[in-house]
């Protein structure tokens, strides 16, 4: 297939998913609808998706909702970032530095197993609640894509390509910096995504289970813990972080497209 061909393609094959997408979301939200009102499930549990819908939409306005998310986004965005900057260059040394890499395996590989939910305790007492519980559980959380990934794409790197590099006097640093990082960056811009959805999720479940103050956890615990249970807030706040995951994921999805076209080219991603 030529370029131009490939390039004509690109637009309507990403049309198609986007529209099979939507149908299969409306399909999803017919069934909650009916299910509902025809009660085969109790709506007091599981309310039509119109109404989920429209809290939804309404909450938007709930300037009490409003400070509920935006804690959550900060939480997240800085946990996320912050195991970025620990796990990136945590990886690119145990990628390249096979002794160092020996050396620690032990510890990463029992570390990296244990659930950040059954921290929390621990890290309560040692830190406090709050915003540090949060990030801290994130971080710890997020780091293992990013570094695994990071670690992956050095071990996928040409080694041709670095021998180049070292005939013609390039120092280590350099082969790093001008070939290892860049044929990598695909693969830890494709770890930091995997991390940006565990990190949404684990932010949320850190809210809800020891969140103090605000954020949505603790909005979706106070709906829960109601009499009765306000089923359409806790759905709808449910619905609101689903769709900032989707559009996370696109917005990700399409920079590392745009970013890295030839790596996409090569594994013959026509979208």
């Amino acid at each position: 297939m030529s370029a131009q061909t490939l390039a004509r393609a690109r637009p309507a094959a990403a049309a198609t998913r986007w529209r099979r997408r939507a149908a299969g979301a409306l399909a999803f939200a017919a069934l909650i609808e009916l299910l509902s009102r025809t009660e085969l499930v109790d709506p007091q549990y599981l309310p039509p998706a119109t109404e989920i819908l429209g809290r939804a939409v309404a909450l938007t306005s709930d300037p009490a909702f409003r400070a509920h998310a935006l804690t959550t986004l900060i939480s997240w965005g800085t946990g996320l970032g912050l195991a970025a900057v620990i796990a990136i260059p945590l990886g690119l040394v145990l990628g390249s530095v096979p002794i160092i890499d020996a050396a620690t395996r032990t510890v990463v590989e029992f570390l990296r197993p244990i659930p950040s939910v059954a921290l929390i305790p621990l890290v309560s007492l040692m830190i406090g609640t709050g915003l540090q519980l949060r990030v801290t559980l994130v971080v710890y959380a997020s780091l293992w894509p990013i570094l695994y990934n990071t670690m992956y794409g050095l071990r996928g790197v040409d080694p041709l390509a670095k021998e180049s590099l070292r005939s013609y006097g390039f120092g280590p640093l350099a082969v790093l910096l001008r070939v290892s990082l860049p044929s990598s960056a695909p693969f830890i811009a494709t770890g930091f995504r995997l991390a940006a959805g565990v990190a949404l999720i684990l932010t949320v479940i850190i809210e809800l289970l020891a969140g103090r103050g605000e954020g949505i956890g603790v909005f979706t615990f106070f709906a829960s813990i109601a009499v009765p249970a306000r089923m359409t807030d806790i759905l709808a706040t449910a619905l609101w972080v689903g769709l900032f995951g989707v559009l996370v994921n696109a917005v990700l999805v399409a920079a590392e497209r745009r970013a890295f076209r030839w790596h996409h080219a090569r594994l013959g991603d026509a979208g």
